[in-house]
């Protein structure tokens, strides 16, 4: 009798996760140019925007048809007056409704570690509009209560809003969950009741992707420092009462390069994923639940 309430109750416990299997696969590679290191990737509205660090840091706006992106001729410079303000983006929370922020991860020192992290709160639709920040930086937030660097991304936890982020390094890794509203009026995250939750995550975190029907936070990372892929698929809620984070899914992709950034387009089978290579650097991914 005990085994069979052991096996009960290891059976409730995973029951949770028997709807999110999921399994990642490489469709097809292509490169795309004029990006510099290429970021990230934000998926809004059918329009593919990826950024990188060219001679300023930019973002480059693309339709996407089938496993083919194409360039719509909008590019946006991350500079004020000429000069290049966010010259390393990493991350954009983007959420319609909320107020958008584009996180700047830069490393001080060739050991890395020293950093220096900030997000920046802009007016989106404006910044489309006029191609750079000028008059469309509302605030620069020093994210003094990172570790590693900043990277941006809506979530959604107990029906409310808040931005993600993660670190980026080999200890003290953490995921924390920022209030936007409190982000948007601060000078710095560690000011009082910006930072609302936050739970322990494993190295080498890129940048985030939230799969809001599934409760699924996306770890992009590497699996050893700037080289090779890993997609960790967590459990945000679980993670966050935890305090660690707990893994739905772990997937690593046999390649080579630095990962830098994943979203999903218009449903839950098909992504991009991004790296900092000059070639082949915008992969079509294929999800399969």
């Amino acid at each position: 009798m005990k085994l069979l309430l052991g096996l009960i109750a290891c059976f409730i416990g995973i029951l949770p996760f028997l709807g999110f299997d999921v399994n990642v696969i490489l469709s097809k590679s292509t490169t795309i140019d004029s990006l510099g290191a290429c970021q990230g990737v934000s998926y809004q509205a059918g329009k593919v925007y990826l950024y990188g660090d060219r001679e300023v840091g930019m973002i480059r706006t693309y339709t996407v048809k089938g496993d083919s992106l194409t360039y719509t001729g909008q590019e946006i410079k991350l500079t004020v007056d000429g000069q290049d303000i966010i010259n390393h983006p990493t991350g954009i929370a983007y959420n319609k409704t909320g107020p958008t922020f584009i996180g700047n991860s830069i490393r001080l020192n060739p050991e890395g570690t020293k950093w220096r992290a900030v997000i920046y709160l802009v007016n989106w639709a404006g910044l489309l509009r006029s191609g750079t920040l000028d008059g469309n930086l509302l605030s620069t937030i020093e994210d003094d209560a990172c570790i590693q660097g900043t990277r941006p991304e809506y979530v959604q936890y107990q029906n409310k809003w808040y931005v993600a982020t993660a670190d980026y390094g080999d200890k003290a890794n953490e995921v924390r969950l920022y209030d936007p509203i409190r982000l948007a009026k601060a000078q710095k995250t560690s000011e009082p009741g910006v930072m609302v939750k936050k739970f322990t995550c494993s190295p080498w975190v890129q940048n985030l992707h939230w799969i809001p029907s599934k409760g699924i936070l996306v770890l992009i990372q590497n699996q050893i420092e700037g080289r090779r892929w890993r997609f960790t698929f967590v459990d945000l809620k679980k993670s966050i009462a935890a305090g660690k984070q707990e893994v739905i899914k772990e997937i690593d992709v046999d390649k080579a390069d630095e990962l830098e950034g994943f979203a999903l387009l218009n449903d839950l089978k098909s992504g991009l994923a991004v790296t900092s290579s000059r070639r082949q650097n915008v992969h079509f991914m294929s999800l399969f639940w």
